[in-house]
This record gives structure tokens, sequence and C-alpha cells, in this order.
């Protein structure tokens, strides 16, 4: 771990954050490659239900980002103070939340399973049987769903980040392979992608517990540590509470953007919004990938006081992740039709509502990369009530009210102007946050505190 502190950090950007990105890409398939199978063999409707259960999935990956990414910044900032002593006992309540967390969110949603899919996230009559069918059996496999990526954070931060990407390789790739087994050899159908998505979620749990019991790794997760302490549970949920949030605020999104699709567009408004959502998580993940592989980096050296190595850090991500998004602009820009086709073979409506959807929702995406980066970039160093603000800014503070007022004016294509517009608010509020960071760095440095 030492080498945090010394080796270049280009080189240390490159060798943590690219396996982070090639495992977000290959994670993004859990969520994506089950709407690519449903779309083009079974019912393109099968996409607004797996679009509209989408929210509650997000209640998971919060409970996985509260406990997994606050443990482990607490991880890499101990690191860097020399307090080994501790690490053991934060990877063990990390271990024991990411169990007692979901285990209460999956109860709630088995006992009120049929309300929420109706009254809460709006399935119309039509689209709810696919919904039910697809979200129980997800269920089923919720607490995996959360532990393996919570758990899979501290191989990363304990210096292994390629092993990191494997875990979440083996569980894709079998993704992959399952959904067509179970969807058309056994005739599934939707209730097929689901389960060949718990069973490969379970297995890449399986393989992150196997590398704490390894020869690669002296640390192990232990039973005596994870005698839950109040002070430090809250210590990790305070940390991990922004990205958490982030990722509550986008459920809750999904939900009145749902709502305001089918009010303003019907059934084939969310299915588009499934397609142009999953096209646009392609392009997301690199820079979560980017965040995961930064956040060592800056958090141990802001534990160890290398301030000009954080400023570095930071700069080279928010350029990095900013050539990815402009990248991926342009490309969506010229070739919708390509990335369209992924989902679907129709033409018609949806085809002509998924282009424009598309084009409207990522007008602005050259200029999220510096958002995203600085409210990661809080989190990491342990200041999460700048990133809560930040993180909230962008999904929760400016995009909700946006989303009920832009369709009052321009319809559906209202619905779709509510991202970009959020985006460009959400960087102009982040700017002075960093300005003023940056100016702290700067004096810290300058007087070696």
């Amino acid at each position: 771990m030492e080498k945090l502190g010394r080796e270049r950090i280009g080189k240390l950007l490159f060798d943590y954050s690219m396996p982070a990105v090639i495992g977000m890409l290959v994670n993004t398939v859990y969520n994506i490659v089950d709407r690519i199978y449903i779309g083009q063999g079974v019912d393109p409707l099968g996409i607004a239900g797996i679009t509209i259960v989408m929210p509650l999935m997000m209640v998971f990956m919060s409970a996985s980002m509260l406990i997994g990414i606050g443990a482990n910044a607490l991880f890499s900032i101990r690191l860097g103070e020399g307090r080994r002593d501790d690490v053991e006992k934060i990877m063990g309540h990390a271990f024991a939340l990411l169990f007692l967390v979901p285990g209460l969110v999956i109860l709630f949603c088995f006992i009120f399973l049929d309300t929420l899919i109706v009254r809460v996230l709006g399935a119309s009559e039509v689209v709810f049987p696919y919904a039910k069918t697809y979200l129980r059996i997800i269920l089923y496999g919720g607490i995996f769903s959360a532990m393996g990526p919570g758990i899979n954070h501290f191989i990363r931060s304990d210096g292994h980040p390629k092993t990191s990407m494997l875990t979440q390789i083996i569980g894709a790739l079998l993704n992959i392979i399952l959904d067509p087994i179970f969807i058309f050899v056994l005739d599934l159908g939707i209730a097929g992608a689901a389960w060949a998505t718990i069973i490969s979620q379970f297995i890449s749990f399986v393989f992150v517990i196997a590398y704490f019991n390894s020869r690669f790794t002296v640390l192990r997760f232990r039973l005596r540590e994870m005698k839950l302490g109040l002070r430090l549970s809250l210590r990790i949920m305070a940390i991990g509470f922004a990205p958490a949030t982030m990722s509550l605020a986008m459920g809750l999104v999904n939900i009145i953007l749902n709502r305001s699709l089918s009010r303003y567009g019907g059934d084939l408004a969310v299915t588009t919004m499934g397609i142009v959502g999953s096209i646009i998580m392609l392009i997301f993940m690199p820079l979560q990938g980017i965040n995961q592989g930064v956040q060592p980096i800056i958090g141990f050296n802001y534990g160890a006081k290398q301030y000009h190595r954080v400023r570095e850090a930071y700069w080279l991500a928010v350029k990095t992740g900013t050539i990815i998004f402009t990248a991926g602009f342009i490309l969506l820009e010229a070739l919708p039709y390509l990335f369209i086709s992924i989902f679907t073979h129709e033409g018609g409506d949806l085809m002509g509502m998924c282009i424009r959807g598309l084009r409207i929702c990522t007008a602005a995406l050259p200029l999220i990369g510096f958002q995203m980066i600085t409210s990661n970039y809080f989190q990491s160093v342990g200041k999460p009530v700048q990133g809560t603000i930040l993180g909230m800014s962008r999904q929760l503070l400016i995009f909700i009210p946006l989303l009920l007022i832009l369709p009052g004016f321009f319809g559906l294509d209202g619905v779709f102007l509510t991202m970009p517009v959020s985006d460009v608010l959400s960087v102009i509020v982040s700017i002075p946050f960093m300005r003023h960071e940056l100016k702290f760095l700067h004096n810290a440095n300058a007087s070696g505190t």
C-alpha cells in the first residue's frame, strides 16, 4: 500500500482505475444484458417491466454503497495514517452491516410487493406481470447483490485491483451465458433473466469471499470483529452516505421519471427510457471506475498529508473523465441507431423516440465528469457533508424540480430535457465547493500541515 504515497500519480490512476473501469463496464452487464435479451427475444414491454422495478434494485445498490464505499474510504485513510490495527475491525463491521441493512430492505419489499410495484413504482396493467415476476426473483438474491460489490471494494484497496476486476468479470460473464439458456432454452422468459442474474451475483460473491481466505492477503473477515459498535458503524455510514444518497436519489428520480414518461408517452416512453438509460449507463460506468480507482489514491495521500499528490490525482481524474464523456457524447450523437439496435430490432415509433430521447438526454454529457469526480473527492477525504450536498444537487435538489416543471411546457421532450439542464446547473453548484477545497489543499501543503 505504501506505493500509493510514492508511485507516480498517472501510473497509479491507470493501475487502479483501469481494472475498475473494466470491472464496472462488465458489471453493467448485470443491469443491461437482461434488457438486451428480453428486448430482442421476448417483448420490448419486458424492458419497461425491468425499468419500472429498477428504483427498488437501486436500493440494494445504495445499501452496498452506504457500507462498502464508506468502509473502504475509512479503510484507505487508516492505512495512510498507519493505523493498521483498525483495518480488520472496519472490514468486520462492513460485512455485518452489508448483511443486516439489505436484509431489512428485502423483508419490507416482500411484504409490500404488489403495493410497491403498482402504487409506488407506477406499473401499468400491461407492464405489471413483467415487473412482478422479475422483481420477486431478484429479491431472493438481494443480499448477495449488495454484499458482493460492497466487499469487493476492499480487494482493490488491499492493492489487488485486477483481482477486484476479475471477481466482477466472472459474475458478468456467467450472466451472459445463463441468460439465453434460461430465457430461450428453458423457455422461462423474463423469469429466466432474473434467475440468471441472481445466480451470477451469488457466484461473484463467493469469489470475493474466497479472496479473503487466500494466500494473496493477510486480511481476514473475523467473526469477533463483526460485533457491531455504534460509533464505528455510524462513521462508516456517514462517509458512505453521499454515494448512497445519490443512488437512493436516483431511485426516487426514476420513480418520478417513470410516472412522467407514462403520463406523456405511455408504456412506449418507459421502454424508450429503459433503452436510453442502459446506453447512458455504458458511458457512465468508466467514470465510476475512475472514481473507484482514484478514491484510495486520494484517501491515502490525504491521510498521509501529501496534499500536492491529492491535488494532482483529483485534476488527472477530472481530465480523464472529461475526455471519456466527450468521446461518448460524439459517438452517441453520430451513431444513435447503432447503440439502440442492440436492444431492439423494432423500428417505427419506438426507434424514433429512442433516437430523439438519447440525443436530448446526453446533450450536456461532456460537463458531467467534473461534477462526479468532485462529489467523489469529498467522500474520499472523509467529508460526507460536502459530498452529499453535491451528490444531491444533481440527482435530487435540481433534477426533481425540473422534472416536475419542464414537461408541463415541453411534454415528453421536457422529460428528456431535465437531464442536460440539471447537469449544467449541478456543475455550476460544484465550482465554489471545489475552489474552496483546492485553496485549503494549497495552503495546507505550503504550511506543511
